[in-house]
């Protein structure tokens, strides 16, 4: 300790070693990252080869992720250990660096709906798709597709989605070995989800801004309901089952030209 950290630990009566296991004790500090031993690039930098033979060398240098991350505390009745999306970005960046290789998010489609815990507390649903960009040390790309899913009462859904979403685009099309499940960083159990009135879609239906493939997403949602039947007043002020409509106003767009 310093000058200032004996005298004020003197004050309080206790010393170096009295404290240190009373801190230990308060938290559980989880352990830090661990060093991937993966190098930097030359001063030439990558060669600039195909970006499929470039990200087969990513997938060659990451051959494995740990599970350090710890659900509860360690070794204990209902805890579990993950590999988390901060492991995956430990090993992944600096072995996309090495080689040249760029992954960006170069589309993202969101849904969201309400639902409630199981002991009834209110929370919100968070599914994304999101488009990736492989991009080589040459300057072609890949494109991919991942998706995320998360639940939070707060304000980290979408945040926890899009991470989930990148875990497993590196996991997954990384190839990266595992010999058990991959559970998820939060165990939260689902309760009886409110049914979404067909009607509470009109408005996103007839936003010019919605997607094509929220869309999808709501067609899909209505058909897990049974709602695709459900009469409602459309843009021009006639009745007309909803899920119609919506397969109706989605060609239309995609025909325009929308995304």
């Amino acid at each position: 300790m310093s000058t200032l950290e004996e005298r004020a630990a003197a004050a309080a009566g206790r010393t170096e070693s009295a404290a240190a296991p009373a801190a230990a004790e308060s938290a559980h500090v989880p352990a830090p990252l661990a060093d991937p031993d993966i190098p930097e690039p030359g001063p030439e930098g990558p060669e600039r080869v195909p970006v499929w033979t470039a990200w087969s060398r990513v997938m060659g240098t990451v051959r494995g992720i740990a599970k350090n991350g710890w659900y509860g505390k360690p070794n204990t009745t209902g805890s579990y250990q993950f590999r988390g999306v901060d492991a995956a970005l430990n090993a992944f960046g600096p072995a996309c660096r090495l080689h040249g290789v760029l992954v960006l998010p170069v589309r993202t489609e969101a849904a969201y709906r309400d639902v409630k815990t199981s002991t009834g507390k209110n929370s919100r649903e968070c599914t994304v798709t999101v488009t990736y960009r492989i991009v080589g040390p040459a300057g072609d790309f890949l494109e991919v597709q991942s998706v995320g899913e998360s639940m939070d009462s707060a304000d980290k859904g979408t945040a926890k989605a899009l991470s989930t979403s990148l875990r497993s685009l590196l996991l997954l099309g990384g190839l990266v070995p595992t010999d058990d499940a991959d559970p998820d960083s939060s165990n939260v159990e689902r309760g009886e989800a409110p049914v979404r009135s067909a009607l509470s879609y009109l408005d996103e239906v007839c936003n010019p801004g919605t997607s094509t493939g929220r869309l999808r997403q709501i067609h899909y949602e209505l058909r897990q309901t049974n709602q695709l039947g459900t009469l409602v007043t459309n843009e021009v002020g006639d009745e007309e089952p909803i899920g119609e409509m919506v397969v109706r106003i989605g060609k239309e767009r995609a025909a325009g030209g929308a995304q």
